[in-house]
Formats: C-alpha cells, sequence, structure tokens
C-alpha cells in the first residue's frame, strides 16, 4: 500500500489549512425552523459550491431536510430518496441500494459526505452497499447536470451529498445539546437507534459523538419473490425443490443485516473560521439475496436460453452470501476567511478511510475478502463577490489502493491517483445571470501483475476537460428559463478496464478492456422554475450525446474462455459504444387552502428517461416513466400526508434483461410535534405499500428475484433538546 502511505502524508501536510465544506450556507440552512407554512431552509443549495437558492441554480436539485427526510429514512441512501423526481435505486435487496440518477449509476454517480466520497467499492459491485450512514444526515442534496462535474468526472450523471453535523460548525448555545431519532419498521422488523451529543469544551472548541444501530430480520415483501416468468420456469421443473422456489413469497431470503457506527470529532471555532476533525467506525453485516434456481443446471442450448430470458439465462443454484463489511474513517474541515480582496474564504476537505468486507459463504468461511484504502482532499478557495461577479477556484486529489484475496477475485491489485482543478464564474446582471465552469482532471490507474487471472502489470494514464456554460432569465418575479450546455469527459474506472474474472454478486464473469479510451459527451439542459407564497414548479429537460459510452453486454461464452478454463456464470463484456439519452423532470407544489393555522398542501412530480446505445438499442436497466402526486394537511404541530407513486411498464429493455410490469404504492403519515416551539422532537406513523402490492424496480439487476418490501408500518420518534 505505498500509494496509500504517500497519501496519508500529503493528507497531514493539508491540515495545516482550514476548510468548511460550504459551512457559511449549512449555518444558515439550518439556523431557520422547519414550519409547515414556510421552509426556507430548502432554498439554499450547498453543493452548488457557490451556495444558490434552488430557483437560481441552472441544474436541477433536490433537497430532502425535515419531516420529509424523517418521513423516508432508510438505511440505504438509495431507499431514502428514490421518491424525488429523477432518482431510483438499484434496489439490490434492502441493503445495498445506491442511487440512480436519470439512468445512470455506479462510475457515473458520485455518493458524498459533506463533499468528499464514501471510500468504499459500492461502485464495483450492485451488491456492495454504500459505507455512508444516512442516519447522521441533517439534510440531503441531489444535484444533477453541469455543475456536479466540478466534483468529479465521474460525477457525470450527478452527485449525492449527504450532509451531517459531525464536525461541529457552530458553538452550542447549551451546555449539552442532544438529539436522537429511534424506528421500527414491521417489514422487516426493523429496530433503528441513532444519537448525537455536542457540548462546548470553552475557548472556542466543541466536542461531539454519535452512535447509531440498526438491526432487521428478512425483509416482508408484497408477493412472490420470483417474477412471473422465472416461476413459469421453476413450475415445469422436474425437481421438488425447484417448484418450491416457484411458490416462494413473503419473506425475501438471506436479507436480514445488522449496523453499528460509532465517532468522534473536535471542533475549534471563532470569528476568523473554522477547523474540525472526526473519526469514525462502521461495521455492517448484511445478507445478500439469493437468485434462487428456476431450472436444473445445463449447459445445452444456452444461447437459445439466453434469448428467451435474457439476464437470467445462465441460471445456478446460488449459495447464501452474507457480507460482513468494516470501515474506519478520518476527516477535516475547516473554513478560513480571508478578509477582503479577491479571495474571501479559503475551505479545505479532506478524508481517508480504511475499508473491508469479507463475502462469508453458507458454511461460514469467508470465499473472498475485497481491500481498499482512499484518501480525498479539495481545497476551494472562494472569491469575493463584486459587482455581481463571484465564483471559486478548486483543487481536488483522489488516490485509492484496492485488491480482492479469494476465490472470487475478479480484478487484479490496482491502485487509482487523480488530481483536478476546477473553476466556477457567475456574473449577475439583474435579470439575466450567466455562469460558467471548467475542470481538467489527470487520472492514472494502474493495474499489477495477476499470474491467477493471467493479466500483466498495465498503466493508463488519461487527461480529462470538461466544462459548461449557462445562462438564466427572469421572465416576471419569482420566475426564472435557463439554458445550459456542457461537454465533459470521464477517464475509465479500474473495474472497467481490468475486470477479469467471476463475481457472483452479479451473477457474471465480467470482462473488461485494458484498451478503452475516454467516455466523451456532450449535453444540453433546459430548465423552467418559478416559485411565489403559496406554490413551487420546475421542470427540467436534458439530451446527452455520448461517444465511448461504457456499458456491459452479454457475449458468447467465447470471449471468457480465452482467458479462463472455468466459465461459471454468462459472459459479460464491458464496451465501447456511442449512445444518447433524453428525459424530464417535473415538480410542482402549491398551497390550496388555508383555515386558521391550517393549510392543505398538494405536491406532483414526474420523470423520464430514454437512453439508446447507437447500434444496439435500449440501454440496460433504466427506469420507466414514473409519476407521483401527495396531499397534505397540516399545522406547525402536525400534518397528515396521502401519496401515490406509479411507475409505468418498462418494455423497452435490452438483450441482457426482462420486462417490469408497472406498479402503484400508496403511503400515509401522520407526523405530530409534541413540544411547542421544538421542531426537533416529532413522533412520525407511516403506512408504505398500503395494499401490499408487489414492486420491482427496472433498474435493479436483482429485480427478478428481490422485490421491494410488502405493506411496512413505521414508527418515527426524533428528540432534541
Amino acid at each position: 500500500m505505498r500509494t496509500a502511505s504517500s497519501l496519508s502524508l500529503v493528507s497531514l501536510s493539508i491540515i495545516a489549512l482550514s476548510q468548511s465544506q460550504l459551512v457559511y450556507a449549512q449555518d444558515q440552512a439550518t439556523a431557520t425552523q422547519d414550519s409547515y407554512h414556510q421552509r426556507p431552509e430548502r432554498d439554499i443549495v450547498v453543493t452548488a459550491i457557490i451556495p444558490r437558492s434552488q430557483i437560481d441554480i441552472l441544474s436541477n436539485v433536490s433537497v430532502v431536510s425535515g419531516e420529509e427526510l424523517t418521513r423516508d429514512l432508510r438505511n440505504t441512501i438509495g431507499e431514502t430518496l428514490n421518491r424525488q423526481a429523477g432518482v431510483s435505486a438499484t434496489s439490490f435487496g434492502p441493503n445495498a441500494s445506491r442511487p440512480v440518477l436519470r439512468g445512470l449509476q455506479g462510475e457515473r454517480v458520485r455518493v458524498l459526505t459533506d463533499g468528499i466520497g464514501s471510500f468504499d467499492v459500492s461502485t464495483t459491485s450492485v451488491d456492495h452497499a454504500v459505507a455512508i450512514n444516512p442516519l447522521t444526515a441533517e439534510r440531503v442534496e441531489v444535484l444533477r447536470g453541469p455543475a456536479a462535474l466540478l466534483y468529479g468526472s465521474s460525477a457525470i450523471g450527478g452527485v449525492v451529498n449527504v450532509i451531517d453535523a459531525r464536525i461541529p460548525r457552530r458553538l452550542p448555545s447549551e451546555p449539552v445539546h442532544v438529539e436522537g431519532i429511534a424506528t421500527y419498521g414491521s417489514a422487516a422488523n426493523e429496530r433503528t437507534l441513532s444519537g448525537k451529543a455536542e457540548a462546548p469544551l470553552g475557548g472556542g472548541f466543541v466536542a461531539h459523538v454519535d452512535g447509531s444501530w440498526s438491526k432487521t430480520d428478512d425483509l416482508r415483501t408484497g408477493g412472490y419473490i420470483l417474477a412471473k416468468p422465472l416461476r413459469a420456469i421453476a413450475a415445469q421443473s422436474d425437481e421438488e425443490e425447484i417448484q418450491e422456489n416457484a411458490m416462494l413469497r413473503g419473506k425475501l431470503p438471506n436479507s436480514a443485516a445488522e449496523m453499528w457506527e460509532v465517532a468522534g470529532a473536535v471542533g475549534y471555532i471563532n470569528d476568523n473560521g473554522s477547523l474540525g476533525v472526526s473519526i469514525a467506525h462502521t461495521d455492517n453485516r448484511y445478507g445478500v439475496p439469493a437468485r434462487l434456481e428456476v431450472e436444473e443446471e445445463h449447459h445445452e442450448d444456452e444461447d437459445e436460453h439466453h434469448d428467451e430470458e435474457g439476464e437470467e439465462g445462465h441460471d445456478h443454484a446460488h449459495e447464501s452470501v452474507t457480507l460482513a463489511m468494516k470501515q474506519t474513517r478520518a476527516d477535516l474541515r475547516g473554513e478560513l476567511h480571508a478578509g477582503g480582496g479577491f479571495i474571501d474564504t479559503i475551505r479545505l476537505r479532506a478524508g481517508f478511510a480504511d475499508y473491508q468486507h469479507d463475502e462469508i459463504e453458507d458454511n461460514g468461511e469467508v470465499g473472498t475478502s475485497f481491500y481498499a484504502k482512499g484518501l480525498e482532499a479539495r481545497a476551494e478557495l472562494v472569491q469575493m463577490r463584486r459587482d455581481g461577479w463571484d465564483g471559486v477556484i478548486g483543487g481536488q486529489f483522489y488516490a485509492r489502493d484496492f485488491h480482492i484475496v479469494g476465490e472470487e477475485k475478479f480484478l487484479p491489485a490496482n491502485s487509482t491517483t487523480q488530481f483536478g482543478l476546477f473553476t466556477l464564474q457567475s456574473v449577475d446582471f439583474g435579470d439575466l445571470r450567466a455562469e460558467a465552469g471548467a475542470r481538467y482532471e489527470h487520472s492514472r490507474i494502474s493495474a499489477k501483475a495477476d499470474s491467477d487471472l493471467g493479466f500483466a502489470a498495465t498503466v493508463r494514464t488519461f487527461d480529462a476537460l470538461s466544462f459548461s456554460a449557462g445562462a438564466s432569465y427572469a421572465l416576471v418575479p419569482g420566475w426564472r428559463i435557463g439554458v445550459n450546455a456542457v461537454r465533459s469527459e470521464r477517464a475509465p474506472a479500474a473495474e472497467e478496464l481490468y475486470a477479469r474474472g467471476p463475481h457472483a454478486g452479479t451473477q457474471a464473469f465480467e470482462l473488461g478492456s485494458p484498451s478503452f479510451g475516454k467516455e466523451k459527451s456532450w449535453g444540453l439542459e433546459g430548465s423552467l422554475r418559478g416559485s411565489g407564497s403559496n406554490y413551487r414548479i420546475g421542470f427540467s429537460g436534458f439530451y446527452n450525446w455520448f461517444d465511448g459510452y461504457i456499458y456491459d453486454s452479454i457475449v458468447d461464452d467465447a470471449a471468457c474462455l480465452a482467458v479462463t478454463d472455468d466459465l461459471d456464470f454468462p459472459c459479460f463484456q464491458y464496451n465501447q459504444a456511442k449512445a444518447r439519452t433524453y428525459g424530464f423532470e417535473a415538480e410542482a407544489e402549491a398551497t390550496v387552502a388555508r383555515w386558521d393555522d391550517m393549510a392543505l398542501r398538494l405536491d406532483a412530480s414526474a420523470d423520464y428517461v430514454h437512453a439508446t446505445i447507437v447500434g444496439s438499442g435500449p440501454a440496460p436497466r433504466i427506469p420507466p416513466l414514473r409519476i407521483m402526486g401527495g396531499a397534505e394537511l397540516g399545522t406547525d404541530r402536525w400534518t397528515g400526508r396521502i401519496e401515490a407513486e406509479h411507475a409505468f411498464k418498462q418494455d423497452r429493455v435490452s438483450a441482457l434483461e426482462t420486462e417490469t410490469p408497472g406498479f402503484t404504492l400508496i403511503n400515509a403519515s401522520l407526523s405530530y410535534k409534541p413540544v411547542a416551539g421544538n421542531d426537533a422532537t416529532s413522533i412520525t406513523l407511516s403506512a408504505n405499500n398500503i395494499f401490499d402490492v408487489t414492486a420491482r424496480r427496472h433498474a435493479s439487476v436483482l429485480k427478478d428475484y428481490a422485490p421491494l418490501a410488502g405493506r411496512d408500518i413505521r414508527v418515527t420518534a426524533r428528540f432534541g433538546f
């Protein structure tokens, strides 16, 4: 781990600087109480680098906080956010679910905590959980479109930023400030506890501790475990055990989990800025739902079976696997007010983590272990606003050492280092606002020789340049129309370059290509947003042209047999081709009636993505058209809500997947704040999927084997004092 050791020295050298990722805006955002009639803390978006209100941002943004976050909070960040417009989830069972933004996932979406990556291997496979705990979140921001590229070329699809208060940002006004949350969910017998405490130590110092624990049983679904086409195949089997799989319903086998996390931090705050450090340890043990066997294993006429069942062609009995993940990470954040001149504020955000997870087979033995060490540091020089002109100049460094040990090693040991320079400049002419951004990124991706995989040592370097330009115009007060253009480049990830082995999580022998070039794209996005005292409306439409788009597809076994003598899974090969994606997101909410201190609010949203690989057909795992709507009745003390989500049938599928039926979910909730003037204390009762329907998300690789939760009655209590 020579790279990681040198990176530790780099991290020590930059600790002398001080930064707080977007502290000023976050202080503003959390200073205002979350009343029912006015929710101004949602207006300020801190992930936009230069803090903006939502209406002023050219790209589409979602902000989840307050009552909404309490109601939607789940143990994974993907399931927490999947009710937001333009956001779906990989839904690989209830314990491993990453966000999917505008149909893009994996290496094209960055999941961050306060602007820094998660330092895990969740992009390596959909069965690997994100090492970010939503239970510690104060708010979550989802940024899509060109502005996300300032967080790295791998953010081409967007950024999910989980903002917590682990490193203190302000001096508590009380001797000890305490907050906590407890949840029970019936669908998985979920029991969750999380709490934090902060105390001033004097002299500007603040201490912070927090901890979380969650335990679930196997998830109860709304119907049959296997999708209808697979049930029909299993029912025709001569084996009794396979016939039983066809009738299996209710609980999803091997989906239980237990997670705990503990962290401590100390911060120093004065009039000139702040500086803080934290250390956290996470331990997460969860089951990976198996692909139930639907037919006897055979090798004849497999190509015909691919055509009939697509991704489910090579079906094998799949043993139950449990992942035991642990991570220890250290973070730094600070801010220095420069006192005027050209630079107003200097910010630095840095983190280092040591990650490991073991894949434990049903006999209790460790089959494969994944090890990763990573460092990321980000510095920003925020310019003084002058005559309507403001901006930021920054640099970013990222490094990861990654290796796999065990029988399902599908990658050689590899290292990735990236260095980026970026800027965002904005000019306000009044009704007209213009913005331009650029990012240069140098990447070095190396792999060691591996005799087991038949792999020679390889080094690739890439220089990527991305830039964007856009403008918005105020049609009338409160309404703005905008357009944005972006040119982006992304270096391929180590997994896309060097994969060469069996991967049980995706039931595939994965084969990368060390000769891949950069993934390039042009994009256009138009937006229309309006807001007033009783309403908010937003619409974004986008079109992207990809060149060298990296995707996986099932191919003839000969390609994989050329590098292995033991092929237990179908052969999936990464390819590059031209691709086109387009779609939209629309949102609206309005207060339609008031009675004294009571109000009735309606909201609705819709999203759609159409993606095509030129010369091949539909891109895989693209969510279908979806519409959502809700009605809320409440006061500043209580809120009642009922909502519906309808996902249409997805029948525009690639050759490696099956169609996904549409579904409709109905949810309801009631939230009450028992202490007048204390919005941090609340009790929420919610009923999700009230009619216990069977639902499957098309973006999930495991959709035909692992449906979503059935009826789930949840009780959540928050407190703060």
